[in-house]
C-alpha cells in the first residue's frame, strides 16, 4: 500500500449499509410470485453482477416475464426502503481519516447517477469525494466503463490507487483498471466468495484504517 494516494470507493454495501433493505425488497417481489424468499445467508451467497444472474438464481423466471420488469419493480421497492439504510458506523470517520491523510477519494457505483448523488448528499458526505460516478440506468449490468471514464477524466495514476469494495465485481473493475483491491466482507457477498486467489479481505473499515496506517 506504500505510495497510494487515491481511493476508489464502492458505495452500496461498502459505505452504505443497505444489504438488509435489498433483501427485504427482493423478498417482496418473490412473495408476490409465490417463490420462496431468501434469508441473508442465501442472499449473500447468490448476489452478483450482472444482477440479472442474481435474480435468476433467486428463482425469477424470465421466460414468464422480462427481466426489465422485475428490475424496475425492485428499484421501486429499493427507493421506498432506502431512507432506512444508513452509513456503516465507521464510514464517516474512515473518510475523514483518509481526507486528513491527503487522499483523493472517489465513488464508483452500480447505482444510477442521480439516485447515487442524492443518496450520498442525504447522508451528508458529498464533500469527502472529488467526483461521484454512477451508471446510466437502474439495471446494473456493470460499472467498469464508468470506472474507466473516471480514470481518464480525472487523470488518475492507477499505480497509486486502491479500490475498496464488497463484491467480486469490484475486483473485476479493479483488475480492468489495473488498481489494487481490498474487499470488505460485511456487505452484499460473503467472505467465502470474496476470499479467492489470495484476495485481501478485511471485516470492516476500522480494520482498513489500521491496515493502511501500518503499511504507509
Amino acid at each position: 500500500m506504500k505510495g497510494k494516494n487515491t481511493i476508489l470507493w464502492d458505495w452500496n454495501g461498502t459505505l452504505l449499509n443497505d444489504a438488509e433493505i435489498c433483501l427485504e425488497g427482493i423478498n417482496i417481489l418473490l412473495q408476490e410470485r409465490n417463490i420462496p424468499i431468501l434469508d441473508m445467508t442465501r442472499y449473500r451467497e447468490i448476489f452478483t453482477f450482472p444482477v440479472r444472474d442474481y435474480y435468476h438464481a433467486a428463482g425469477f423466471d424470465f421466460e414468464r416475464e422480462p427481466f426489465e420488469i422485475t428490475g424496475e419493480e425492485f428499484i421501486v421497492q429499493y427507493k421506498r426502503l432506502l431512507p432506512r439504510a444508513g452509513l456503516f458506523a465507521d464510514a464517516e470517520d474512515t473518510l475523514q481519516h483518509f481526507r486528513e491523510k491527503g487522499f483523493r477519494q472517489y465513488i464508483v457505483s452500480a447505482m444510477e447517477q442521480k439516485a447515487l448523488e442524492k443518496s450520498i448528499a442525504e447522508r451528508g458526505i458529498t464533500g469527502f469525494f472529488d467526483r461521484i460516478y454512477g451508471i446510466e440506468n437502474n439495471l446494473a449490468h456493470s460499472k467498469i466503463h464508468r470506472a474507466e471514464e473516471l480514470i481518464e477524466s480525472e487523470g488518475i495514476n492507477v499505480s497509486k490507487s486502491i479500490m475498496i469494495g464488497d463484491t467480486l465485481h469490484d475486483g473485476e473493475v479493479a483488475h480492468e483498471l489495473g488498481v489494487d483491491i481490498i474487499f470488505i466482507s460485511r456487505g452484499h457477498q460473503n467472505a467465502e466468495r470474496l476470499n479467492q486467489n489470495g484476495n485481501r479481505l478485511l471485516p470492516d473499515l476500522t480494520s482498513l484504517v489500521k491496515f493502511m496506517n501500518d503499511d504507509l
